[in-house]
């Protein structure tokens, strides 16, 4: 397959029309509006414009360096924790800029977890793991914590599997246990949207199914984010389809647009060269 050079700029102007059919027809979780990021000045992403449907699974696709994952860290802040970034724009949520000052940023985390990439428990207890991010945002009733574990545990599909052993090292888990726990964490503090950064690399292939059904379960409560290079995962599990790529060292959003379309229909030709693995 043949593949002309297409700029940022003529991609922006071709994709105009794709973007206005891409756009989600179910209410809005997340507005982001223009969003820039830098590291120490040089900058990384630019001018990214996305709505995040509610109760539905967006997967940003593209390869390595295209700022997927600093683009998904801007939408709970945790790009605040990286030393040098810089993030402009505006992300709304609930009406509210989530880069404004005033925010309060540990409240935010409540209603917008995230996921990483490889599990990451406390090396702790199953039980420990779940408790201390409850009682870090003052759930101090312990009757109330055990039912908000049970919860979040039966809800990944884990209750059954270590209700018997929640005082045991989570590090005892299996990788597939591990995510699902992590999981179960963010769950726990009842957010409303999950931001997930690759949360099946790390893991086999038995392990990444159980995830992934697991993630299409949770879109019945919960508006999810998933960064992924697995394109067979985001055409099984995503409900739309977000491509990044980049030009001169810099990451910008391609299209946005339904799952069937962006894999069967694609009409830009980075997005076509990109799905039939002509470009990478």
């Amino acid at each position: 397959m043949k593949l002309e050079f297409v700029s940022y700029d003529e991609c922006k102007r071709a994709d105009s029309n794709i973007r206005q059919l891409a756009q989600p027809t179910h209410e809005v979780a997340l507005a982001a509006k223009g969003i820039t990021i830098t590291y120490s000045g040089a900058r990384a992403l630019r001018d990214v414009t996305l709505s995040i449907a509610r109760n539905e699974i967006t997967a940003l696709i593209g390869p390595s360096g295209c700022g997927k994952t600093s683009f998904l860290s801007s939408l709970n802040r945790m790009t605040d924790l990286i030393p040098g970034c810089k993030v402009t724009g505006h992300v709304y949520h609930d009406g509210i800029n989530i880069h404004e000052p005033k925010t309060d940023v540990q409240e935010l985390r409540c209603h917008i977890g995230m996921i990483f990439q490889k599990p990451n428990p406390f090396p702790l207890s199953i039980r420990r793991n779940l408790e201390m991010p409850l009682k870090e945002h003052g759930l101090t009733n312990a009757a109330q914590r055990y039912e908000r574990i049970e919860h979040a545990l039966t809800e990944v599909g884990l209750w059954s599997e270590v209700k018997d052993r929640l005082d045991q090292p989570a590090l005892a888990l299996s990788g597939g246990q591990q995510q699902r726990l992590c999981i179960a964490r963010a769950l726990a503090l009842e957010p409303s949207i999950l931001l997930m950064d690759e949360p099946c690399s790390a893991l086999d292939p038995i392990s990444s199914a159980v995830v992934e059904d697991l993630i299409i379960r949770l879109r019945e409560k919960y508006t999810v984010v998933v960064v992924t290079h697995n394109l067979g995962q985001a055409k099984r599990i995503a409900d739309s389809v977000a491509l990044f790529w980049f030009q001169d060292g810099c990451g910008y959003l391609v299209e946005h647009t339904p799952t069937d379309a962006i894999f069967n229909a694609a009409q830009n030709a980075i997005t076509k060269a990109y799905i039939s693995g002509a470009r990478g």
